[in-house]
C-alpha cells in the first residue's frame, strides 16, 4: 500500500477568490484608491500614495505572482497572497521582505459588532457618511481622536479597515463601539462582512464572533535607509 502522508492540521482551506476579489474592490473605495485591475492571475492596484506605489493581490499562488516578483526591483510595491507567509516567500526572490501575519476573517451570522455598551463618561461617537463610504470616530473628553474606523458597501462585501485606538484610550471598549456603530450603517444584512486583521486584531474580532477563513500573507521590497 502507498505510504500515507499524516494530516496537516495546520492547513485551511483555500479562500474563494470571489471573496478576496470583493474585499480588494470595496477596500479601494475605504481608501479612495483606484479600482483592482486583474493582472496575471491577481489583481493590480495602482495606488501611487506616499506608502506605497502599487499592490497585488492573489487569491492563490500561481506563476503570475511568480513572474512580478521577479520583474519588479524597486521599493513600495506589495505582493499579497491568501495563503501562508512560507507559500508567498516560496514565490520571491529574496530582496522581497515578508510582512507580519494578517487574518482573512468573516462575520458569522452571530456575529454583526452587536456590543451595545455606552460609552465612558465623556466620550463621542461620530459617524459621516460619503458615498459608499461610512466612518466613525470616537473623541475623548478632551476632543482628541480616540478611536476610528471606515467602512465601504459594495453589492458583494461590506469591508471594515483602519480599526484604531489611540494608545491612551485603550481598554476602554471603543473598538468594539467603533465596530457597532459600523455595522448598524450596512445597507444589506444579506452582505459578506469582510476584513484583513492583524494577529493582535483577530482577536478583537474573534470575540464578536468573526472567523478566519485563512491567512493573509504580504510582502514588500523594503526601501533602503
Amino acid at each position: 500500500m502507498p505510504e500515507r502522508k499524516p494530516p496537516d492540521h495546520h492547513a485551511m482551506p483555500s479562500i474563494d477568490p470571489a471573496l478576496v476579489l470583493a474585499w480588494q474592490t470595496a477596500h479601494c473605495i475605504a481608501r479612495n484608491a483606484p479600482a483592482p485591475v486583474p493582472d496575471r492571475g491577481g489583481w493590480r492596484v495602482d495606488t501611487h500614495s506616499d506608502k506605497e506605489t502599487r499592490r497585488w493581490v492573489f487569491p492563490r499562488l500561481c506563476e503570475g505572482l511568480r513572474e512580478i516578483a521577479e520583474e519588479i526591483t524597486a521599493p513600495l510595491h506589495y505582493l499579497k497572497l491568501a495563503g501562508t507567509a512560507e507559500e508567498l516567500r516560496s514565490a520571491l526572490p529574496p530582496r522581497w521582505e515578508i510582512q507580519p501575519a494578517n487574518y482573512f476573517m468573516i462575520a458569522t451570522a452571530a456575529a454583526a459588532a452587536t456590543d451595545t455598551r455606552p460609552l465612558p463618561q465623556g466620550y463621542t461617537l461620530e459617524l459621516q457618511r460619503t458615498g459608499a463610504v461610512v466612518r466613525a470616530c470616537i473623541l475623548a473628553p478632551t476632543g482628541e481622536l480616540a478611536a476610528s474606523g471606515n467602512a465601504a458597501q459594495t453589492a458583494d462585501a461590506f469591508v471594515y479597515d483602519r480599526i484604531e485606538t489611540a494608545a491612551d484610550h485603550r481598554r476602554k471598549g471603543l473598538g468594539l463601539s467603533v465596530m457597532a456603530a459600523l455595522s448598524a450603517a450596512k445597507q444589506s444584512a444579506a452582505t459578506p462582512q469582510l476584513l484583513v486583521a492583524t494577529d493582535e486584531g483577530r482577536s478583537l474580532y474573534a470575540r464578536l464572533g468573526w472567523t478566519v477563513l485563512g491567512p493573509f500573507a504580504a510582502a514588500v521590497i523594503p526601501t533602503v535607509e
